[in-house]
């Protein structure tokens, strides 16, 4: 009989759980295989009737009965005859007589989908290669930042596991130069076409790659090739599959009853309910798994401003004012400070991103001053106006010039990623390529500016897979990207800017080791809307270098602009988007000897000072295209 095995399950566990600190929450529920053998499982269903397992070793016909533990709500049971490997679903009888199968909230291993029982886990016995990775990756201010984001099942035709997928796109990026990939979800999905946001298996890597020793692997690959992997994490919802957490004991458990508070009406899903101390900590100590378990070095936080606002979305009346009156999600809250502090204190040097479109005040800010904790916060504002003015033809640009310097009034309110995401490649989108306007050259040039105006701007750049090889058409999950545009110049010669923009950058910190500091930027000009130029200077700390940045926004050329520099001498010019190098037209003639840094230069003077500088140079500058120059302090 099961009850001779104890369960084990410590009156300290059951009160952590209770009070929501429970840190370790996947060692305390879910199936636990024992080192005397059999597997320990607990589920938390606190107004379940009776709750049993069934399995691959009962046949899944005979069930084994959980017993309930004291007060706590979780049920538990010791099967000696289970084994890691099987699967096993939860029945669970709610106190209306009702039976469902589902699947194990806390279950680490699941089947692929479209299957979607739980899998005992086996023990953890992965042997990691990234000490070295992981002592010394950081999130400090000044620390090089460049994301590439990424789907693990459309990246590239063929390449469907952890492992191969992790070992070719290390390769790619470290060719690349970015610093950091970021993966759309990997936790367990019943649709595909949701790419991981509608999450069913929040403590279960997806089997559509492999198990999860394997997602250990690829991430290890990506640390010893010193990239650093982000995850998307959506604690905001869940689907609605009855064989999952919805009415999990058949009450609203994880989420609200009432559909005003409980349900997403965009999305056609739950809402979690953060008022229940078992449900923020399933998820803070979920965020807390994935940073031990799977060494993820940060969690981009998805849909941050539905969780904050109760009237996310909804019409007047459908929604429930807090206790003070207001929008504000009081309970939700409590529980993003409590996930950014539980992350400080036990992974440190782990970022916490927030994907939060509204202007919500100090979300990067600490909580002792009123802050949500969060490391960085994606810049929806900057990408919106960006994308505004560069979809504009060129002609009309001089009517839009503040939109493209609007967003430096408030860059250094918070710590900000620059994202051009997968959000803007999908859904009739169309393609970054295909939002330009103007002939083919024309459209290869605005996206060669966009992409060096993006580097030079203050914060930390963020760019979906294939914005290197600027497809036709907009991203489709169920393909793979179309890698042989490669075979075409324009192709390449983007691909070719962006390796050389993170060369540059990573060579010359003056255009990243201040982006939270208003004294690391200035503008030169920002108000000559009749030619649609922008020039401004990235400043370096004290005894670094400083960088110039002079955009043309038109088609027109611009021979013998002046531009203002803060000393005199020699400046190289480390980029020019219309070198031949790239697919441009050569027009300003810059010598730049293939990819070879700083090989041209031009020379400023004191004779005029231009600008708010004491020098300035003339220099040559193309159309649509973006130039850099540099130079060291003397």
């Amino acid at each position: 009989m099961p009850y001779d095995h104890p369960v084990v399950l410590t009156d300290l566990d059951l009160h952590l759980f209770g009070e929501g600190t429970h840190r370790r929450l996947w060692q305390l529920l879910g199936a636990q295989p024992l080192p005397t053998g059999g597997v320990q499982f607990a589920v938390w269903a606190p107004n379940a009737a009776s709750v049993e397992v069934v399995g691959d070793w009962n046949d899944w016909a005979s069930g084994t009965m959980l017993e309930p533990q004291g007060s706590s709500g979780i049920w538990a049971v010791v099967c000696p005859s289970a084994q890691p490997g099987q699967r096993y679903k939860l029945g669970v009888t709610s106190g209306a007589g009702a039976y469902v199968l589902k699947a194990d909230p806390m279950a680490r291993q699941s089947e692929c989908p479209p299957s979607n029982a739980s899998v005992v886990p086996q023990p953890d016995t992965y042997v990691w290669g990234d000490d070295e990775w992981m002592a010394s990756r950081s999130h400090a201010l000044g620390a090089p930042l460049r994301i590439y984001e990424a789907h693990i099942g459309s990246w590239r035709s063929g390449v469907d596991n952890y492992v191969e997928f992790g070992e070719q796109l290390a390769d790619h990026l470290v060719a690349l130069g970015f610093t950091h990939v970021e993966l759309l979800p990997v936790a367990e999905h019943p649709f595909g076409g949701s790419w991981g946001y509608q999450v069913s298996g929040y403590y279960s890597p997806t089997a559509r790659y492999g198990t999860p020793d394997e997602m250990r692997a690829m991430v290890d690959i990506f640390h010893r090739r010193g990239l650093g992997v982000i995850i998307d994490w959506v604690p905001a919802h869940f689907p609605k599959d009855e064989w999952s957490l919805a009415r999990f004991d058949g009450t609203a458990l994880y989420e609200h009853a009432d559909p005003r508070q409980g349900e997403h009406p965009d999305w056609g899903t739950y809402v979690f309910n953060y008022g229940r101390n078992e449900v923020r900590n399933f998820l803070v100590a979920n965020a807390l798994y994935w940073l031990h378990e799977f060494h993820i070095d940060g969690l981009r936080v998805d849909a941050v401003a539905s969780m904050l606002y109760l009237d996310y979305s909804r019409p007047a009346g459908g929604w429930v004012p807090n206790r003070e009156g207001g929008r504000e999600n009081l309970e939700a809250l409590v529980f993003l400070r409590e996930l950014t502090s539980a992350v400080a204190d036990e992974a440190p040097s782990a970022m916490v991103i927030a994907e939060e479109s509204t202007a919500w005040p100090k979300v990067t800010h600490p909580i002792a001053f009123g802050g949500l904790g969060f490391t960085h916060k994606w810049n929806m504002g900057w990408m919106n106006d960006t994308l505004g003015y560069l979809e504009h033809d060129s002609v009309h640009r001089r009517f839009h010039h503040r939109e493209l310097s609007f967003g430096l009034l408030y860059a250094f309110s918070e710590r900000f990623v620059l994202p051009l995401s997968h959000d803007e490649v999908v859904h009739g989108k169309g393609s970054l390529l295909g939002k330009m306007p103007g002939d083919d050259w024309q459209r290869f040039a605005n996206l060669r500016a966009l992409y060096a105006w993006m580097w030079a701007q203050p914060g930390a750049p963020l760019l979906f897979m294939g914005a290197e090889i600027a497809p036709f058409t907009e991203w489709n999950e169920s393909t793979g990207l179309p890698w042989h545009l490669l075979d075409h110049a324009p192709h390449r010669g983007i691909r070719d800017l962006l390796a050389e923009l993170n060369r540059v950058v990573a060579a010359w910190p003056a255009l990243f080791e201040r982006d939270h500091e208003a004294a690391g930027f200035q503008w030169l000009d920002a108000n000559d809307a009749d030619h649609s130029i922008f020039a401004f200077l990235r400043w370096g700390y004290a005894g670094g270098t400083v960088v110039a940045t002079v955009a043309n926004f038109t088609p027109v050329p611009h021979g013998g602009y002046r531009v203002g520099l803060p000393w005199p001498g020699e400046w190289q010019v480390l980029l020019d988007t219309d070198s031949p190098n790239y697919g441009g037209s050569g027009f300003a003639g810059y010598d730049l000897e293939g990819l070879r840094l700083g090989s041209a230069t031009v020379t400023a003077t004191m004779e005029v000072p231009w600008q708010g500088q004491p020098a300035s140079a003339v220099i040559e500058v193309p159309p649509l295209a973006v130039l850099w120059l540099g130079s060291a302090r003397p």
